[in-house]
């Protein structure tokens, strides 16, 4: 039953009115007619009647006495997150893949609830393992009442334990760090993951991947700490290099580890290998950045019939600067699917061939222009600097050294001949592939690469895998993987949001939102209610778009 205002002429009139099932549909049939609307609330019969009737309706009351506030408050924990991404945890196989795994070992607490602690923590408020554990007991997560700091340590070391295998056939004795190579319980989870899904692709086909480096505060293990190249220019702390291996999907296939001293380009081969032998995959197109381009890598992959579409570095290396960038040859307009309500710039593209070996020539004219605006500034700071003398500042920073040269007297000046070779390059990249695959195909099949990187960019503080406290490198590895599982359960989300037509949310504003709904338990004289707070912002649209229901708004619960 519900009210429902019926006008007539000038005059609007209150009625009570039922919906009842009649004949295969849903008909209304009028109560009763109270009066006219603006009488009864002229009069008080209107309230009268409402706080009479809420006697009769505790749930209503409850919340009416919530509101303002006269009812004491027993806890608060927050609800949103914790129930959008268990469900993901159970759709996309990780409680059943790791119960069935810890069915082998006989732990005294549930590691799989440890687990998922940490990845969504990871997920709403990225932090240590030590933090976890105060922020934990804001959340209605099931199971995790008992948990303890020393639990979490224990699971991250069952992640990254060596397993009793013989993993001798994964590894390679060139492998960089080849003794760190074997088989740990997170590589039989990603397998056990990737079979469930296996039904929806024969073969992978086409792989992104990249690499990062993830600085510790402390030693960082035995082995996987080490100083090396910082891409967090932190050359005084010790990192470890980690890879991640994504389908043409965006869905996280694998991650693997490295000591922080192994360079990005060693690690492409390492990779591929073992990702055929783990997958069994035959058939695979490796797309990867400039930083794995290698002469020796790129011969070892023609000579084991590996495709593979590359970044070049266009400056440093002689032929593409000199050969490719100077042939002449038209470029092809590609015109690219729009994204979040957004129309792409077109692409242009053209193919250069060198004694056989192909590549793709790309050019972005909005790019260009804003690498022409972006030198021309720098330009124009130049010559500011020049005209008071500050050469020391010039001369550290790249951006004004790649337009200088030395004059006599050791004194500086702008070289027309090295701004002329900078226009070159704007907006541009060249891409090195061994495929069959159409110009504009590589060309797009790269771009694809950026929304990777961008992946990786937000993995830094979406999975915070830093700072890094752990000693073993066991629980380091453990630590990473649940980073990994994090960004595959954001991965899943964003799928379901963009089949709602939701995928332009933020991050962090769906987050915000979830946060804000909340059980809390109120006292009302002997008796115990649970409350749920509304749904705000996009809150119920990412409900409904993980098919989650929400809790009732009231409810008894002693």
């Amino acid at each position: 039953m519900f009210f429902r205002v019926k006008k007539s002429g000038p005059r609007e009139y209150l009625q009570i009115v039922e919906n009842r099932w009649e004949d295969g549909r849903s008909k209304q049939r009028v109560l009763i007619t109270l009066g006219r609307a603006d009488r009864l609330r002229e009069s008080g019969q209107l309230d009268s009647l409402l706080a009479s009737g809420s006697r009769f309706a505790e749930k209503l009351l409850i919340l009416s006495e919530f509101k303002k506030g006269t009812l004491p408050t027993l806890s608060s924990r927050t609800l949103g997150p914790a129930r959008i991404f268990e469900r993901l945890w159970e759709e996309t196989g990780c409680r059943k893949v790791l119960q069935m795994l810890l069915g082998e070992r006989k732990f005294q607490f549930p590691v799989e609830r440890v687990v998922f602690l940490e990845v969504l923590h990871r997920l709403v408020d990225p932090g240590s393992d030590r933090a976890c554990y105060h922020w934990k007991d804001d959340h209605a997560v099931e199971g995790i009442d008992e948990l303890q700091l020393h639990h979490a340590y224990r699971a991250m070391a069952w992640l990254g334990e060596p397993i009793d295998e013989d993993s001798a056939s994964l590894c390679d004795e060139e492998e960089p760090a080849s003794h760190l190579r074997f088989r740990c319980t997170k590589d039989r989870i990603e397998e056990a993951l990737f079979d469930r899904r296996r039904d929806l692709f024969s073969s992978l086909g086409l792989v992104f991947f990249d690499t990062t480096s993830i600085y510790f505060q402390g030693e960082g293990g035995e082995e996987l700490g080490q100083r090396g190249f910082s891409k967090d220019k932190r050359p005084d702390l010790k990192q470890m290099i980690v890879g991640a291996v994504i389908d043409d999907q965006g869905a996280p296939i694998c991650c693997e580890m490295w000591p922080g001293n192994t360079a990005d380009v060693t690690t492409l081969l390492p990779v591929v290998n073992r990702m055929k032998k783990r997958f069994g995959i035959e058939d695979v197109c490796i797309v990867a950045d400039r930083g794995m381009m290698k002469v020796a890598t790129l011969k070892e992959l023609d000579e084991r019939g590996i495709y593979y579409i590359l970044g070049t570095r266009m400056r440093s290396q002689n032929e593409v600067r000199h050969e490719v960038l100077s042939r002449a040859g038209r470029f092809k307009k590609v015109h690219r699917e729009p994204s979040k309500g957004k129309t792409p710039s077109p692409l242009e593209v053209k193919e250069v061939r060198v004694e056989g070996r192909r590549y793709v020539v790309c050019r972005n004219a909005e790019q260009a222009r804003k690498d022409a605006h972006d030198r021309q500034a720098i330009l124009a700071a130049l010559e500011e600097r020049l005209s008071h003398g500050s050469v020391k500042s010039m001369v550290a920073n790249r951006g004004y050294r790649r337009y200088l040269k030395t004059m006599a007297k050791g004194t500086l000046a702008i070289d027309p001949e090295k701004i002329e070779r900078e226009e070159r390059f704007d907006g541009k990249w060249v891409l090195r592939t061994n495929t069959d695959l159409d110009t504009a195909e590589v060309a797009l099949r790269y771009k694809q690469l950026w929304t990777v990187e961008h992946m990786f960019r937000s993995v830094k503080s979406l999975l915070s895998t830093r700072p890094i406290y752990h000693k073993c490198d066991e629980t380091i590895r453990g630590h990473v993987f649940c980073s990994f599982l994090a960004l595959l359960l954001r991965h899943e989300l964003q799928q379901r949001l963009e089949a709602k037509d939701l995928g332009h949310v933020e991050w962090a504003a769906m987050i915000r939102d979830l946060c804000r709904v909340q059980l809390v338990d109120v006292e009302n004289g002997s008796q115990r209610f649970r409350l749920r707070t509304q749904t705000p912002g996009v809150a119920g649209k990412v409900f409904q778009a993980c098919g989650v229901t929400l809790p009732q708004t009231v409810e008894q619960v002693t």
